[in-house]
């Protein structure tokens, strides 16, 4: 199974829903009827969270009938419905739903809800929404949940509902903006992820979406998370657009103490770029969903950290206070920077995550995996809180998801728009490296035809030469390079960063350099 088709398959095919456009009123007469439509607010399903939390963990239900549980990759692209059934398909909203069938990877039952007017009834499971193909059909009395859901709306063009999110499998989720393609993921929390630790998975047990007004710019979704260490609630308010964003607000109520817990984890694929090809036979020049991590700090340092696929697990921690934004950016946006004419790296999204309000002290983390190939999510970054989560309290984390093509921080910086290494000339010393960034906008083009501006790199270990900054291009760019010799260092933090006599005029790049 490769990752793109897996993608592909689960994000892309045109899946069953619960009612045909008009059909949903009906729907919630009759779930009232039968007395399962419930009074559902703000505080529904943190209040669902804090009594789940306070009592032990149930996993859930992954049991299928007897064939369906067995379905491999092929058997379960099979299981696709009539898009003409979407949620809300015909009732002049500016947002329509559909629905995943539990199969293959997707086994866990998942309770979808639709709220309106304050009352919230259930989606309930009828084979009969799905064409099965060569899957084998379950009975019709069948109760089996679904797998999820996705978002579509009209991003792209007034007359034709794009898939805009998604929400499938553990807490996972991903979403688009106008013009790209499904790249990079979110999550709703990591746990123990990185070395050192068993990673648990958190998981989405429940989900309610509020119906929207018409002409509404979002809509809102309401998931219940639950895993043996904690219980919580997360409420996304999603708005597509140039950006996508999502508004959401965590709350955790932990059965024990975090001391790792992941806050807005994202999940991407890095296999390799100008840094990363020694081995590497592909004719494509670069395969990634994301090419560095971008940090926002509370201290107004604008920071770009290139990614890696390292020999060996490596993981990053970049301490910080009150932290404005910290994303998984892929900022190569022309074909020929991956000539890759079906997976298209270059409408990937970037991700980045705007706290809102004070997380405190803690680190962003960045992981690093060895992978080789790109259908492997091998790099996740997050926010861990210095001080553990205790146990039997709220905590309570808000933030802004931006999925989009850029991002501009401090615009009057120039940013980092490649990163080369390679063998430096005979006299710089035995295994020295010359090391080469390209550096673009900001206040980069204003700048006086003879203006000067200094390379002012620093290295963990090992020495530093020839450090220099130079136009290239035309002049429209900028290229600070230098030499690096490690010496007997097998791992080296380095630094660099573009100044004038008032100060940065680059962002400050960061990477691990290892033997």
């Amino acid at each position: 199974m490769h990752r793109r088709e897996l993608i592909k398959a689960g994000l892309s095919l045109p899946l069953a829903a619960w009612a045909a456009g008009g059909a949903w009123p009906a729907a919630f007469a009759q779930a009232a009827a039968a007395g399962s439509v419930q009074a559902f607010d703000a505080g529904t399903v943190p209040a669902l969270a804090r009594a789940l939390a306070a009592k032990p963990y149930r996993a859930p239900a992954t049991e299928l009938p007897a064939g369906l549980g067995q379905v491999d990759y092929d058997r379960w692209r099979d299981i696709r419905f009539d898009p003409a059934q979407a949620v809300w398909k015909n009732d002049g909203l500016p947002f329509q739903l559909q629905l995943f069938h539990r199969a293959f990877l997707f086994k866990q039952r998942v309770e979808l809800n639709l709220v309106e007017a304050g009352r919230a009834a259930p989606l309930r499971y009828r084979s009969g929404l799905f064409d099965f193909g060569k899957a084998p059909r379950p009975p019709e009395d069948a109760d089996l949940g679904f797998a999820g859901f996705r978002v579509h709306a009209p991003i792209n063009r007034a007359d034709y509902f794009d898939e805009v999110c998604a929400f499938l499998g553990a807490s996972y989720f991903r979403a688009v903006a106008r013009d790209l393609l499904y790249g990079l993921s979110a999550r709703g929390l990591a746990l123990n992820t990185g070395a050192g630790g068993n990673e648990e998975f958190p998981a989405f047990v429940a989900f309610w979406i509020e119906r929207p007004a018409k002409n509404a710019p979002s809509v809102v979704v309401h998931a219940l998370l639950d895993s043996p260490s904690t219980a919580g609630a997360m409420r996304f308010v999603v708005t597509p657009g140039v950006d996508t964003t999502f508004d959401t607000t965590l709350r955790l109520y932990p059965r024990v103490a975090l001391d790792r817990a992941g806050i807005a984890p994202l999940t991407s694929m890095y296999h390799f770029d100008d840094t990363d090809r020694r081995g590497v036979d592909d004719f494509r020049p670069a395969v990634h969903d994301s090419d560095g991590l971008a940090l926002f700090n509370g201290a107004g340092e604008q920071i770009w950290r290139p990614l890696h696929n390292p020999r060996h697990l490596q993981e990053s921690a970049f301490q910080d206070r009150r932290p404005r934004a910290f994303g998984l950016m892929q900022r190569k946006r022309a074909f020929a920077d991956y000539a890759d004419s079906e997976a298209h790296y270059e409408r990937r999204p970037s991700l980045w995550v705007e706290p809102l309000g004070d997380w405190g002290e803690g680190a962003v983390h960045l992981i690093e995996i060895p992978t080789g190939d790109e259908y492997h999510d091998n790099i996740v970054a997050f926010w861990r809180p210095r001080a553990p989560l205790a146990a039997g309290r709220e905590h309570r984390f808000d933030y802004r998801l931006h999925w989009c093509a850029t991002h501009a921080w401090k615009p009057q910086l120039a940013t980092v728009s490649r990163t080369r290494i390679g063998a430096a000339n005979a006299g710089a010393g035995n295994g020295a490296r010359l090391i080469v960034l390209d550096i673009d906008g900001g206040r980069l083009p204003q700048l006086a035809a003879d203006a000067q501006l200094r390379a002012v790199v620093w290295a963990a270990a090992g020495q530093v030469g020839n450090a220099t900054a130079r136009r290239i291009d035309g002049g429209k760019t900028w290229r600070l390079s230098f030499e690096l010799n490690p010496g007997d260092a097998r791992a080296i933090e380095l630094r660099a960063v573009m100044e004038d006599a008032s100060g940065p005029v680059s962002e400050t790049w960061l990477y691990r350099w290892t033997a």
